[in-house]
Parts: C-alpha cells; structure tokens; sequence
C-alpha cells in the first residue's frame, strides 16, 4: 500500500511542487552538477574581491559588525529626539529617520492638504529650527544618520548641514545616507511632484554637491525596499533597483562627472522578507550584477567604484496584526538572512508596526534581535558561510539570471523613463501583487496566524499620536514664520528660483533660503513654480 502523500509542510493531502516567493521552483536536493559550470573567481571570488558576490569585505564582520539601525520618527522634534537619544543608549550604532507624509511631499504643517497627518507617521521637519531640535545633544560628527526622503532630500539635506555649521561639525566629517533616490517613486511609492526629468535633475544636483562638499555622506539610497512593499517579488525588486542604479549612473556620467569620482558615493537599500534562501541569494546577485556593469558597461577603474554597500530593512509587509508577537520570529529569521547575505546596516522591525507605530518595547527589542544575531550566535566570526552550497549558488544563479533578464526588458523600452512612460512597472508589480494574493487564498503560502493556525487574542498597547501634537506644531511655525526678515526671504527664494530655471546647483540657493528662514513647503513650491507638477499619463 502507498504510502499518502504529504504537502511540504508534512500535512496529509496532495504533493505541492514548492517555489520561492518569485515563483523558482525548488528541488528537493541539490548536487555538484547543478553548478559545474560555476567559475570560482569569474562568479565568486574571496569575500572582498570582484565581483563581490561573497561580500564587500574579506573580513566579514570579524573587524566591526554592520551599522544597527531603527527607524524612528513620530509626532514632534522633541519627540523623536528623545526615541533617538534612547536608542543611542540602548547600543543602537546609527540613526534611521522617518518623516511624516506632509514632510515627504514637500508641505509645511500648516498646508490645509497636511491636516491629520502631521506627526503620525513619522516626525513633521517645516524649518531648520525643527531640525536643529531633532539632533539636539548629538553631535553629527560622531554618528551616522539616514534619512528616509525623496522629493525634498535636498531640502532636508540643506537642514542637515546647516545644524552640522550650528553645531560647529565640519561637512566633511558627516557620515550618514538620504534617500534622494525618486525614480523608485514613479514606478512604487508615488511620492513625487515634479515631471521625472526636473526630479532627476535634483537628485543629480544632490549628488554632485556632496560628492565636493560632503565627500563621507552617502547623497542617494537606491532603493528597492519600497518596490518590494508595493507588491514586487524578489527577482523585481532586484532588477528594477539595479535598473534605476545604471540611470543614475548614465545621467551623471552625461553630466560630465567622470564615473570613478562618484560611483563610490552610491549606496543601496533592500528589503528582506520571508523567503530565507532566495533572500541571501538576492543580496549575494546584487553585488555580482553591480560589479560587473560597473565594470565592463561603465569601464570603471576602481575597487570602490565597483562595490554595491546596501543597507537592508526586515519586510514591513511580511508583518500581520493576527499574534502580533510571532512577528518578532519573522524579523528575526529574515535579518539573519541579510546578516548571511553581507548587508553593511540593517533595520529590523517591530512586532507592533502592524498595528501602530512602535513602543519603546517593542523598538528594544528589535534593536536586540540585531545584538543577539551580532554578539551570541556565531555567524560573524566567518564571511558568508553559505557559499559554495549548491543549493545557494544555484539559486544566486537563477535569481541573477531571472533579475538581468528584466533589465534587457526595461532598456529595450528606453530604459527607466521610457519603462515608466509605458506602464511597464506598475503592471509587472500589479500582476506579481495579485499572484501573490491568489497563493495566499489558496494555501499555497502559508502564514501562522493568519490563513493557518489562527486564534484569537488581545492586542498588546500601542503608541497613540495626539491631536495636540499637530495643533503645537502648527501654531510654532506660525509662529517662527512671523519672526522672519520677509525682505531676506524673497531675495534667497528668488535665487532659488533663478537656480533652477537654468542650469547651476540649486543646492547653494536651497541653502540660502534655509538661513533666511524658508520652510520646507516654500521652497517646494519655489521649485514647483519653474518645474511644474508631474500628471501620470497611465
């Protein structure tokens, strides 16, 4: 009699051919001749060396772990200060900052459209004094600071400096991140306001200043995070990162920058989700892909130039309100496996960002995931332990293979502005959104608590933004608005202006307008006067 059949999970019922979550079929052993046609130095290489597929370091993280970041972001200035000065003293080695949703779209708080967002999802930044409260007793020169903006980076970054200048912190010892990185807001995020073209001359505007002038920071985060939230797979967010990456590249070298001057002041950021293999192998394809065009398309020279340094957040959208607390297992899982696939900074998220924005609870012990991963299990003390698997490198293969394929696709429509012109990334994340769905409706993917092994429970405290908070803050920056030398403020809006209109850096004018007092959404709306508002045609 035959024995019955079991699912992959070791339930009776009907065999299940299991794929990763980008639809790769996965065998149930691997063996030598499934990678004998790998080359060790042409595909591998030693951890440290081109083309970087075991790491950007020989040493792992033997020397120094990676930079144990939490987003942080709520309510006021004051606010958030005080959750930073928190995680500092709880062993946190780097900030991650979150703005509001007025703040990310380039509004002050006191815009009609702005009311009922200011500070609930991430802190409200109108004014450089905002910004000054929100580093208050911290020294920039002595940590390293990311900031999750886009539309406005070089806005923020102008704040940025100018407290560095107050505190009497030099440019050049800043270290840190902006996002800046806009492209991945036409195809995911869709927060943008300027046609593609005006928001690609910022970021290029952004990078080039700091490459002179800020020459430790990190001017753009490449960012395929928020792809993967939107609904892409992994061989998608892969590929249409990498994709935007060469724009940026492309765009800069048409400028006339020489591609060994600022390739290294490109970084990368990614998302880690549920699927423990294929996101090791992701990150181990991502330095692969980048060395080499680097390399052989862009013909740079140096070492640096070739390198892909990322930074790496848990799945925000692997997280569920059902058992809340078995999300701190899923985080757990998927930084070890940006920690095995050699991320250089990570953020884990909290059990409760389902529900709400974090508790210092659960914000602790986040951070502690990361600090039991770096101090007690072992795994740093060897560089990407995994490599050689034949498992692993069949699929850092097929994930490299599949993620090159889509970016033929994309240059053959002219590349990512020609890719967005056409529809051709909502529709690919749209239809991998919904097959996602389907898999879920249909048990193929399981997730406890929600379509398997479900119980009720209570949900543990939340963090609650209070109305007063966005009251406060409207009425201090109406406040320092009326303080302001109106005369002073026009003439820098008007150099803004002028910048803009034609071909110089803007951000030596976006500087001036902060020193005059500017706010955030004057300026914006500076720049929106001469660029105009982008309409999607799709």
């Amino acid at each position: 009699m035959k024995p019955a059949a079991t699912s992959v999970l070791g339930v009776p019922g009907a065999v299940a051919e299991p794929t990763t979550l980008s639809g790769i079929g996965v065998r149930r052993e691997y063996r030598p001749e499934d990678i004998s046609s790998l080359d060790y130095e042409r595909d591998l290489g030693d951890p440290g060396h081109y083309p970087f597929t075991r790491g950007l370091s020989f040493s792992g993280y033997r020397a120094r772990p990676w930079t144990m970041r939490q987003f942080s972001g709520h309510g006021t200035a004051e606010q958030t200060n005080r959750r930073f000065r928190y995680l500092l003293r709880h062993g946190q080695t780097g900030l991650s900052t979150a703005f509001d949703l007025p703040t990310l779209m380039g509004m002050d708080s006191d815009d009609p459209r702005a009311a009922g967002e200011v500070g609930r999802e991430g802190v409200a930044i109108d004014t450089l004094e905002d910004m000054e409260i929100l580093f208050q007793d911290i020294r920039l020169g002595e940590v390293s600071t990311s900031m999750t903006i886009n539309l406005p980076a070089p806005i923020l970054l102008g704040m940025y400096l100018a407290v560095a200048e107050r505190q009497g912190v030099s440019w050049r010892r800043l270290r840190g991140t902006l996002q800046t990185d806009i492209l991945k807001e036409y195809i995911a995020q869709n927060e943008y306001l300027y046609p593609p073209e005006h928001s690609l001359r910022l970021v290029l505007d952004t990078i080039e200043f700091c490459v002179r002038e800020v020459p430790r920071f990190y001017p753009i985060s490449i960012s395929g995070y928020h792809i993967r939230e939107a609904g892409a797979d992994a061989v998608q967010e892969l590929a249409f990162t990498l994709a935007d990456g060469r724009e940026y590249v492309r765009a800069l070298v048409r400028r006339g920058l020489a591609v060994d001057d600022f390739a290294g002041h490109l970084s990368f950021f990614f998302d880690s989700h549920n699927y423990f293999f294929e996101e090791i192998a992701k990150f181990r394809a991502a330095r692969r892909i980048w060395a080499r065009v680097m390399r052989e398309e862009f013909g740079a020279r140096k070492k640096i130039s070739w390198v892909l340094p990322m930074h790496v957040q848990t799945a925000g959208v692997s997280l569920v309100a059902q058992q809340p607390k078995n999300n701190l297992v899923r985080t757990a899982y998927q930084a070890l496996a940006a920690v095995l696939g050699g991320t250089q900074s990570l953020h884990t998220n909290s059990y409760d960002e389902a529900l709400a924005l974090p508790t210092e609870e659960a914000v602790t012990l986040a951070l502690r995931t990361q600090q039991v991963l770096a101090y007690e299990t072992g795994i740093v003390h060897t560089a990407d332990p995994f490599g050689g698997s034949f498992y692993l490198e069949a699929l850092t293969r097929e994930v490299e293979e599949r993620a090159l394929d889509l970016m033929r696709r994309i240059e053959e429509q002219g590349g990512v502005l020609g890719a967005l012109r056409n529809g051709f990334f909502h529709r690919e994340i749209a239809d991998s959104a919904y097959r996602y769905e389907q898999e879920m409706l249909g048990g193929k993917r399981r997730v406890v608590g929600v379509n398997v092994l479900q119980q009720n429970g209570r949900r543990p405290p939340i963090l609650k933004i209070h109305t007063q908070l966005e009251r406060r803050q409207i009425k201090t920056l109406q406040a320092r608005k009326r303080k302001r030398d109106a005369r002073k403020l026009r003439e820098a809006l008007g150099l803004l202006q002028r910048a803009a209109s034609g071909t110089e850096n803007v951000l030596p004018a976006i500087l001036g307008c902060i020193r005059s007092g500017a706010t955030l959404g004057e300026m914006t709306q500076t720049l929106k006067e001469v660029f105009g508002e982008y309409i999607p045609q799709n």
